[in-house]
């Protein structure tokens, strides 16, 4: 059977945008900061736990303007109907996008990472069961930490 997402690694100076304060965003945003700075956060209200980031912060509503120079998106706001309406806005203009635990409306997931030196260990599982990717990756991390994964 083949796959609705196709593994890729994307170069880090392409601009991203996540919208939206939800958990999820707070978890995307936590996430990418261990890969890039690239990074514009979108909300009408920036968590507390989100402002030590080196991202550039947009305290507001999502703007359509807000996506001159985006080249990837992430929608995670609370409200369905609102992640539909810019996601559709996002598709318009060609931008890859990811909404958030609605897989049906992404262009992309993202997988569980492990990061060791240059070397980065992904494990997706095309959007169907992400804590059974999770699980996996955090299993190769076990064993590399281990010893019992050579990675050299």
């Amino acid at each position: 059977m083949p796959l609705n997402f196709i593994p890729i690694a994307v170069k880090t100076t392409a601009h991203i945008t996540i919208i939206g304060g939800s958990p999820e965003g707070i978890k995307k945003a936590k996430r990418l900061a261990r890969l890039t700075d690239q990074v514009t956060f979108i909300s009408p209200e920036i968590p507390e736990a989100l402002r030590s980031l080196p991202f550039h912060f947009i305290e507001r509503t999502f703007e359509a303007g807000d996506l001159k120079d985006t080249k990837i998106l992430y929608v995670c706001t609370a409200d369905l109907k609102e992640n539909h309406r810019i996601k559709q806005i996002a598709e318009n203009r060609g931008i890859l996008t990811s909404v958030c635990d609605d897989p049906d409306y992404c262009d992309f997931v993202s997988p569980a990472v492990f990061l060791k030196d240059n070397l980065t260990i992904s494990v997706g599982s095309d959007a169907r069961d992400v804590r059974r990717s999770i699980r996996i990756r955090n299993r190769i991390r076990q064993l590399i930490e281990q010893g019992i994964l050579d990675i050299t």
